[in-house]
């Protein structure tokens, strides 16, 4: 498997709507690239093999319905989404996947590069608390087989989140 293709930053208006929000509040990214393989089992643990990056610090963007509102959690991918911890975490009572038509419609990207940067809907966005345990952390740029680096504390500030503990091991 090819490891990581590149690492650039995004530049001016190019590039997919995660890096071109990223350019535009002039915050610090870098982008990995790697030869996507359609057949992998999990586009995480993909990235993580491809990469040569500890799991743990590679976060995947999920869409859940939360009491009838779309609601992103970005969460490790070593873990798995706990759902009534995310419901908990935005004040709601039931919490279940969303449709993924709907969150590809909703977000813009498709599954396996929903983002939770450059969304063409913002929606209420959880990251789980264990991302702030790292110096950067690593979510898809919007494109499978290309991710982007940052510093946790960019990532909440840019989607408005909330941290909370809302992934499993």
């Amino acid at each position: 498997m090819d490891t990581v293709g590149k690492k650039d930053r995004a530049k001016g208006g190019s590039g997919t709507p995660a890096t071109v929000a990223l350019t535009a509040a002039g915050v610090a990214f870098t982008v990995h690239t790697y030869e996507h393989d359609p057949a992998a089992a999990s586009y995480g643990g993909e990235a993580a093999e491809a990469m040569g990056t500890d799991p743990a610090r590679i976060f995947k963007t999920l869409v859940a319905d939360v009491d009838g509102t779309l609601t992103v959690a970005v969460v490790p991918v070593s873990g798995s989404l706990d759902l009534k911890a995310l419901a908990s975490a935005v004040g709601g009572k039931r919490a279940a996947m969303a449709d993924p038509a709907a969150a590809e419609r909703t977000t813009g990207y498709v599954r396996g590069g929903i983002s939770p940067l450059g969304q063409r809907k913002r929606l209420r966005t959880v990251v789980d608390a264990t991302a702030l345990e790292h110096g950067t952390v690593f979510v898809s740029a919007g494109r499978r087989g290309m991710e982007v680096e940052l510093p946790p504390q960019d990532l909440v500030r840019l989607t408005g989140a909330t941290t909370a503990p809302v992934a499993r091991p």
